[in-house]
């Protein structure tokens, strides 16, 4: 008796925007991992270097009619939307390039999705949309930004029937990140043996690992294929949130490595966040997998 092949399943189709940043590559790699076409929407001036040549490019010049033809011609059945501008303080000469990128991009993207019957959406988010656990209280004005596009999305929502998943991210990292963040600061201060001022050091920072962030962004799709048409809102915190000087301190045990940090040689910034947002829902059947210890590791060695 011969046996029966099952018939072959064509692979899930998936946009993906923001993939030149280190979430977003990464991301890229793991849908491509798991089977998933991948096609990316860049801007003209985004580099494209170390990213999957199996990935599909497709160049936005800006115009909302140009993505409806970029979206009808990539026909995902889910949106991963990663573009965004981030400034922890803005100076006035950034206001132009935040809204521009942050709710102008974001409208357009979703524009198109409702033109072309798309449905589902990944959206991400920030933790910094709620200083002090506060149900709307935007850190800075980036923060305010990426709440501004969640009251755009209602109408898209409500009109065109739009799935949405926001996942709020709180301060992602892993192997390869290269972004000018505190752990790229420490990493430096070990391998070079130079000094750093630093604020007290009192504030909780909650890490999550890159690997750990990827998984939720696959769960969250799986989701959507069966969420009423809504808005769901996620947080993606490791759930235990460790003071800065703590993490420098691990960091100097698993680099093998001291750290010359003078700790107060700076004042906290303005709207510091001492503690990080905590009320917030866990996408359904994740949680995170690689400790704090293993993850600097993994990026120190990197």
């Amino acid at each position: 008796m011969n046996a029966v092949t099952p018939a072959s399943t064509a692979p899930r189709r998936a946009l993906l925007t923001g993939a030149s940043g280190f979430v977003g590559a990464a991301l890229t790699r793991r849908l491509l991992a798991d089977g998933w076409e991948v096609h990316l929407l860049l801007r003209a001036s985004s580099s494209t270097e170390g990213l999957p040549p199996q990935a599909q490019v497709h160049r936005h010049d800006g115009s909302t009619l140009q993505l409806i033809d970029i979206m009808r011609a990539a026909a995902p059945q889910v949106v991963f939307h990663l573009a965004s501008l981030f400034l922890a303080a803005h100076k006035p000469e950034d206001v132009e390039r935040l809204i521009h990128a942050n709710l102008l991009f974001s409208t357009q993207l979703v524009e198109a999705m409702a033109a072309c019957g798309v449905r589902q959406l990944v959206n991400t988010g920030t933790s910094w949309e709620h200083y002090e656990d506060q149900a709307y209280n935007p850190v800075c004005l980036y923060a305010a930004t990426k709440a501004a596009f969640t009251a755009l999305l209602h109408y898209y929502v409500e009109v065109h029937q739009l799935r949405v998943i926001t996942l709020k991210l709180f301060d992602t990292y892993g192997a390869g990140d290269t972004r000018p963040k505190v752990l790229n600061l420490l990493k430096r201060v070990a391998n070079e043996g130079t000094s750093l001022g630093m604020s007290p050091g009192e504030q909780l920072v909650d890490l999550v690992y890159i690997d750990d962030v990827m998984d939720a962004f696959v769960l969250a799709s799986e989701q959507l294929a069966t969420q009423a048409a809504g808005i769901e809102e996620y947080g993606v915190s490791s759930g235990q949130p460790v003071p800065l000087k703590e993490i420098a301190a691990l960091y100097a045990q698993v680099s093998g490595k001291p750290l010359n940090i003078a700790w107060g040689g700076r004042p906290y910034r303005e709207r510091e966040v001492m503690l990080p947002w905590h009320s917030y829902r866990s996408v359904p059947g994740w949680r995170p997998k690689v400790g704090l210890a293993q993850g600097l590791a993994l990026f120190h060695n990197s």
